[in-house]
């Protein structure tokens, strides 16, 4: 930790001497001034990190000082000293931006406590710029510096240059679609569109629909004709994100499409050639899906020409802190907040969680973190409890009662309490069960719409 530079700007001999040495020995560099004009010269010179300064000095007061500094350098600390006759003038300087004042005779033991606070703060907002300047050409999102990231940054340059489909993997949350969108951003396609489909939130029965499009009365329902992804592409690219949730007999129509280069409309007879990227992403491990027959191997051989893998969070845990400083600073805008970084214990917190829900994850925390700061600094406390002790979290077992019980209700009980303890946290839930994320989706929702008849 560089250490912390102190100005003391005290117009009485002793006083002043008696500060630079009690201040010195907790390790601190010490400047002097003897009057307010000397102190605002030698703050404009050296850039200290705190002034100490006395509140009624000839010329210049340490009042007038303080705006001065204020104006300056607005995140400088300043602490006043007063006699007991100034504490209403302290007041009303504390309300124009000083960070506290002392009474004479001085406190020395609440003064250390002060100037190691301000230190903290110091080095927490040295942190947090550090961070900024290494996120300040971030681009889409996209953010790390471990080699991991570095290794996936390559090779999205190198398929951005050329016009090949590519396979993206990675766990749900690991940023799937921000790389589709910054390859499509680096390629020569950016000019034109880029369509995201989601194979997986598609209702079944509009998945032809929505992939190919229809004329109008092409079935019930349809009012109007209506263009599929590969037409609103036409020129672009074309992202299918989750392509193993794909409906299994759709996949041969799909690869068709994709060799031929043409698509026909349901109820219609004309062939549409188009033009387009296609990029394709899942969650699952490609050969498990191939061997589930899930995902066609003939499928997955057209989109991975290049396959981009993600790594998961809890494998690059060097990038959190420029990821949790992006994030306070994106959060910090859109609601108003105070909030400029993160206390390093509260960073060490990050750093020891799992994150099984990956970045998206991590964004959801610190969004919520940041609602709840009412300073600049968010804290451990401001993290929901499974942050703060996954520990307790982990080793806790839900005890189901032997009796009259169906499988079926002993897996809703165990789905529903273990949801409980995760605070409602699916990611963590499902990582805690060891499934699928998407099975506690799907279990919930057929939960919500209560038992079969």
């Amino acid at each position: 930790m560089k250490k912390l530079k102190v100005l003391v700007v005290e117009d009485d001999p002793a006083m002043r001497a008696a500060l630079e040495m009690r201040i010195r020995n907790w390790h601190f560099d010490v400047l002097t001034a003897a009057d307010g004009a000397e102190g605002r010269d030698l703050a404009e010179e050296s850039d200290p990190d705190i002034v100490v300064t006395d509140l009624v000095m000839p010329e210049l007061s340490g009042l007038d000082l303080l705006r001065a500094l204020r104006e300056a350098a607005p995140h400088r600390h300043v602490l006043l000293i007063t006699a007991e006759g100034g504490i209403e003038d302290a007041v009303d300087a504390m309300k124009q931006g000083a960070r506290d004042f002392l009474t004479k005779p001085l406190d020395y033991d609440k003064l250390r406590t002060l100037l190691d606070e301000i230190g903290r703060d110091v080095e927490t907002r040295r942190r947090s710029e550090h961070l900024s300047g290494r996120i300040a050409h971030a681009e889409d999102g996209l953010i790390g510096n471990s080699k991991k990231m570095r290794e996936v940054f390559e090779l999205i340059e190198r398929v951005a240059a050329t016009d090949a489909s590519a396979l993206i993997t990675g766990e749900s949350g690991t940023g799937k679609e921000l790389v589709a969108r910054r390859i499509h951003a680096l390629g020569r396609r950016s000019p034109q569109p880029f369509v995201a489909v989601n194979a997986a939130a598609v209702p079944e029965g509009l998945v032809e629909s929505e992939f190919f499009g229809h004329e109008k009365g092409a079935f019930t329902g349809a009012i109007a004709q209506h263009a599929g992804c590969f037409e609103q592409a036409n020129g672009g690219t074309l992202f299918l994100d989750e392509i193993a949730e794909m409906p299994f007999s759709l996949q041969p129509k799909l690869l068709r499409v994709l060799n031929d280069g043409c698509v026909r409309r349901l109820g219609g007879r004309q062939e549409i050639h188009f033009d387009v990227r296609v990029l394709a992403a899942t969650n699952q491990e490609p050969s498990r899906a191939i061997e589930d027959k899930r995902f066609r191997e003939d499928l997955y051989y057209r989109l991975a020409v290049f396959t981009i893998s993600l790594p998961a969070l809890r494998d690059r845990k060097s990038d959190i802190p420029l990821l949790a400083q992006h994030f306070v600073e994106e959060f910090g805008v859109r609601h108003g907040s105070r909030a400029e970084g993160i206390r390093e214990s509260a960073m060490e917190c990050l750093r020891q969680y799992s994150w099984p829900g990956n970045v998206r994850e991590l964004r959801n925390v610190i969004e919520r973190a940041v609602v709840l700061a009412d300073g600049p600094w968010l804290e451990t406390w401001h993290f929901p409890p499974y942050i703060r002790d996954p520990d307790r979290l982990s080793s806790e077992r839900v005890v189901l009662r032997v009796g009259n019980t169906t499988v079926e209700d002993a897996e809703r009980e165990l789905i529903l309490k273990t949801l409980e303890k995760a605070g409602n946290n699916k990611a963590e839930a499902a990582r805690l069960l060891g499934v699928d994320v998407k099975t506690i989706r799907n279990k919930l929702g057929r939960y919500r719409k209560g038992p079969p008849e």
